[in-house]
C-alpha cells in the first residue's frame, strides 16, 4: 500500500457511516512542506455531517485514530498531519524491492491480452529525421509500459510505402538520377532527387502530370514501376535498420501502406453494405455530422481511395489478427482530427471495438523554434545526431574515468539514451527545440545524469562487497532515506499513471527525482560507515540500482554499471 492508500484506511475506520473509502482517499492531500507531514486530510469536509467546527472535527478523529503506521498525527488548524512510521514502511518497500527486483511494479491488469502499437513509420526513399525520434521512441516506451501491466505489446511500423511520391521519385530517378548513385548511398540520393522534383515542379507544373502517371502504373502493376519501387523500399529498410539498431528499437510488423492495397475494396463494400456511402460531387463519403465532424472521403471522384480508407482497413485487419483489448497509434497532435473520423467511420460500421483505439498525440521537435521539412531539404539526419551523441558522451567519459575499459560501448549507451531520454522526459504533448549540448550533459534533468546515478550506486554496492539478504530487516529512519523511500514506495503507482496516460514522461520525470533523492542522499549520509545501519543504507542503495535501471528500461535506455 502506498502512504495515501495506509491513510485513507485509518481514517476509514473512524467515518466510515459518513464516508466511503474512496471518498476519504480522494480527499487526501499532499502538504506543500515536508515537516507537515507525509499526508493531509481536511476535515472541512465532515463540517456538513459533524455540524463541527472543522478544526474540532481534525482534534477528535486524532483522538480516535489507530497510530501505529504513524510516527505521529498532528492537528494544524482544520488538517490532520500524518506523519508516517519511516522505520515500518522502510523496511516493508526495501524487502518488497529485494524480494521482487525489476519484477517490483509489475502488474497483471492486461492479462496477455495484446496492444497493436503504430508507431515509427517513415516513408521509404527519404532518410530518417529528428522528426521521427518521437514516433519511435514513445511507442517503444510505450509498448515496455503496457507489457509490465500484463499486456502483450506488438510494434508495428506501418511504413509510408506507397503513395503519389513514387511516382515523383520514378520521374525524378528516370530524369536526373544514376543507378551507381543510388547503389553507392541510397537514402541520400533519393533525398536529393525528391528535392530536385520539388524544386523544378515550382517552374515546370507538367511534372506533377508525369509523377501522377507513373503512379498510376504502379497502381496497375507496371513492371517496370514495380522494379523500381521494390528496389527504394529495400534499399531503405537497410538504412532504417541500422539506426533502429542504434536506437534499440525492434518491430513485430512491417506491414505499411502497400500491404493494404488489396483490402481497401472490402471496407468499401462494407460501407456500401450497411448503406453509409453517400454521394457527393462524384466523390463518395460518410456523414459523420452526428459526431459534429466533417464527412469522411472514403474515394475521391476519380475512383482513387484515400488515408482514411487505408486506415479503415488497417484497423479492420489488425481487430483480426491481433483481436486486441487496445490499438494505440503514435502519431503526431496533427492528424488527431483523422482519428476522430477514423474512429467515428469505424463506429458507423457497427465496430464498437473502435472505443479502444487510442490517438497518442505528440508535439513537434523544432530547430531554433522552426519546423522540421522534409520537402525543402532542412532536415537533421537522426543518424548524425546519434552519432554526434555519443562523440560527445565519449569525451566526457574519458575526462571522468580514463581508465574505463569499455569507453565505445558506454558512450553510445549514454550518447543515444541522452537523446532518447530528452525527448521521454518532456510531457509528449509539448513542443520542445533541441539542443545537442544540453542533451548529453552529465548534470542536470538528463539521461546521462540518471545513469550516471545508477553507476554510482553500483559502484558503492562493488566497493562495499553487498548483496542484500532477502531474510534480513532493513530499516531506516533519517530524513534523507526517506526521501529515497517514498519515491520507491510510489513507483507501482508510477508505472499504473505512465500506463493510464500514455506518457512516459512520468516515468522519466520518476528517474530523474529518484536520482536527485539518491545524490542528496549520498551527500549527506556516510554510506560505508560501519554503524548498526549500514546494512540498510546498502540495501537502500541497491533497491535505487534496481528501480533507476528498470526506469531506464522503461524508456528503452541502457544502464551502464560503470561510467
Amino acid at each position: 500500500m502506498n502512504n495515501k492508500e495506509i491513510v485513507a484506511k485509518a481514517i476509514f475506520e473512524v467515518v466510515k457511516d459518513d464516508l466511503t473509502l474512496a471518498q476519504v482517499q480522494g480527499l487526501l492531500e499532499n502538504p506543500k512542506a515536508a515537516d507537515h507531514g507525509d499526508v493531509a486530510f481536511p476535515a472541512f469536509a465532515l463540517a456538513k455531517v459533524y455540524r463541527k467546527a472543522p478544526q474540532q472535527i481534525a482534534q477528535e478523529l486524532a483522538e480516535k485514530i489507530d497510530g501505529t503506521s504513524f510516527e505521529k498525527v498532528a492537528v494544524v488548524g482544520p488538517y490532520l498531519n500524518f506523519f508516517m512510521s519511516k522505520g515500518n514502511i522502510s523496511q516493508s518497500v526495501l524487502a518488497k524491492i529485494i524480494s521482487e527486483k525489476e519484477h517490483y511494479g509489475d502488474a497483471a491488469i492486461g492479462l496477455g491480452q495484446t496492444v497493436p502499437i503504430d508507431m515509427s513509420s517513415p516513408n521509404i526513399a527519404k532518410p530518417i529525421s529528428m522528426g521521427h525520434l518521437r514516433s519511435t521512441v514513445i511507442g517503444n516506451s510505450i509498448g515496455f509500459i503496457m507489457e509490465k501491466i500484463g499486456y502483450q505489446p506488438i510494434r508495428i511500423n506501418h511504413l509510408g510505402d506507397w503513395g503519389t511520391q513514387f511516382g515523383k521519385l520514378i520521374v525524378a530517378y528516370k530524369k536526373w538520377g544514376a543507378e551507381a548513385a543510388v547503389k553507392a548511398d541510397p537514402i541520400k540520393e533519393l533525398l536529393r532527387l525528391y528535392v530536385d522534383f520539388h524544386e523544378k515542379a515550382e517552374t515546370e507544373p507538367a511534372l506533377e502530370d508525369e509523377a501522377r502517371a507513373w503512379f498510376k502504373k504502379l497502381e496497375e502493376g507496371d513492371e517496370e514501376a514495380i522494379s523500381l519501387w521494390q528496389w527504394f523500399r529495400e534499399e531503405s529498410l537497410k538504412e532504417f535498420n541500422k539506426i533502429y539498431d542504434l536506437l534499440g528499437v525492434s518491430f513485430d510488423s512491417m506491414n505499411g501502406e502497400a500491404f493494404y492495397n488489396d483490402k481497401m475494396t472490402e471496407i468499401v463494400d462494407l460501407l456500401e453494405a450497411k448503406h453509409l456511402l453517400k454521394e457527393d460531387q462524384g466523390a463518395e463519403i460518410v456523414d459523420l455530422s452526428a459526431y459534429d465532424l466533417n464527412p469522411a472521403l472514403i474515394k475521391k471522384s476519380d475512383g482513387a481511395t484515400l488515408y482514411i480508407t487505408r486506415d479503415l482497413a488497417a484497423a479492420l485487419y489488425r481487430k483480426r489478427t491481433y483481436n486486441f483489448a487496445k490499438s494505440i497509434y503514435v502519431v503526431g497532435n496533427e492528424q488527431s482530427y483523422h482519428f476522430k473520423q477514423l474512429k467515428a467511420v469505424l463506429k458507423e460500421m457497427g465496430f464498437d471495438w473502435s472505443d479502444e483505439i487510442a490517438h497518442v498525440a505528440f508535439g513537434l521537435i523544432t530547430q531554433g523554434g522552426k519546423k522540421l521539412s522534409t520537402r525543402k531539404g532542412k532536415i537533421i539526419l537522426l543518424e548524425k545526431v546519434l552519432m554526434e551523441a555519443t562523440e560527445l558522451a565519449k569525451a566526457q567519459i574519458i575526462e571522468k574515468n580514463p581508465t574505463l575499459a569499455n569507453k565505445d560501448e558506454v558512450a553510445q549507451q549514454v550518447g543515444v539514451g541522452a537523446v532518447i531520454f530528452h525527448d521521454l522526459k518532456n510531457d509528449r504533448m509539448n513542443n520542445f527545440d533541441f539542443d545537442l549540448e544540453e542533451v548529453v550533459r552529465f548534470e542536470g534533468e538528463t539521461g546521462p545524469y540518471v545513469q550516471y546515478s545508477h553507476a554510482r550506486a553500483m559502484s558503492i554496492l562493488a566497493k562495499a562487497a553487498f548483496m542484500p539478504d532477502a531474510m534480513a530487516v532493513y530499516s531506516l529512519q533519517d530524513e534523507n532515506s526517506w526521501e529515497v523511500i517514498k519515491l520507491l514506495q510510489q513507483y507501482p503507482d508510477t508505472v499504473l499513471a505512465a500506463a493510464d496516460k500514455y506518457e512516459p514522461s512520468v516515468i522519466a520525470k520518476h528517474a530523474i527525482k529518484l536520482a536527485q533523492a539518491f545524490n542528496k542522499f549520498y551527500a549527506n549520509v556516510k554510506v560505508l560507515a560501519e554503524d548498526e545501519e549500514k546494512n540498510a543504507r546498502l540495501a537502500l542503495v541497491y533497491a535505487v540500482t534496481v528501480i533507476l535501471k528498470e526506469d531506464l528500461r522503461l524508456l528503452g535506455l541502457q544502464a551502464p554499471e560503470k561510467m
